[in-house]
């Protein structure tokens, strides 16, 4: 199993538990986000073409991400590449930032890292602070236009162009390599990968204005 990353989770959406649960989740949310004083939203019904599905490398993709983010938050630069004996989970101030709760005033990316790795929501409506609160689905709630302008922060970072097809042979191939390129976006191949991803992912539920789902 592995991440799933989908913008529409109503799509083909039948009578059964799945739909009861994702639609109590979408009553949850609207509840959270009055609470914190943010813009109401609702999911729309999208129609089969207009709802997206997002690859995420399993689980490791996003930590490996992430792992980035929080180096570049703390002293500007990304830090060197993983080799392949090196798990992202494993670095010392990703392991901080984790145990730690979001930060106040928001951290650079705190929307990107601050989430459950394989349940929750991100919706698109601005708000600046993470919502922790039990009652989330995963335990937070992000929004999809913060996620935009962090993963274009980082994107910016690897010299990755955000318009780069995230599911072309060009990437999907410079992520599945044991020889990375010695510079340039491609140096972090999997993080590349990962970047795009939910970078497209943000903006396909900014502009159709459903949720992304992780699940």
């Amino acid at each position: 199993m592995g991440l799933n990353i989908v913008v529409g989770a109503l799509v083909d959406a039948e009578d059964d538990d799945y739909t009861e649960m994702v639609r109590a989740d979408f009553v949850a949310i609207g509840e959270l986000l009055e609470r914190a004083g943010a813009r109401q939203w609702t999911e729309p019904i999208l129609d089969e073409e207009d709802g997206a599905e997002f690859e995420a490398w399993g689980y490791t993709g996003l930590h490996t991400l992430r792992r980035l983010a929080v180096h570049l938050a703390a002293d500007g630069h990304l830090p060197e590449p993983l080799d392949g004996s090196q798990w992202a989970t494993d670095d010392p101030l990703l392991g901080k930032v984790y145990e730690a709760l979001p930060s106040d005033p928001p951290g650079p990316f705190d929307h990107l890292v601050h989430h459950s790795d394989c349940e929750g929501y991100y919706v698109p409506v601005d708000f600046a602070h993470v919502i922790v609160d039990k009652k989330a689905p995963g335990g937070y709630l992000g929004s999809s236009v913060r996620l935009l302008e962090e993963t274009r922060r980082l994107a910016e970072a690897l010299g990755l162009p955000e318009d780069l097809d995230p599911d072309s042979e060009e990437v999907f191939d410079a992520a599945d390599t044991e020889n990375p390129a010695a510079e340039g976006w491609q140096r972090y191949r999997v993080e590349s990968y990962m970047c795009l991803q939910l970078l497209h992912a943000a903006k396909h539920s900014i502009s159709t204005g459903a949720a992304i789902a992780f699940c």
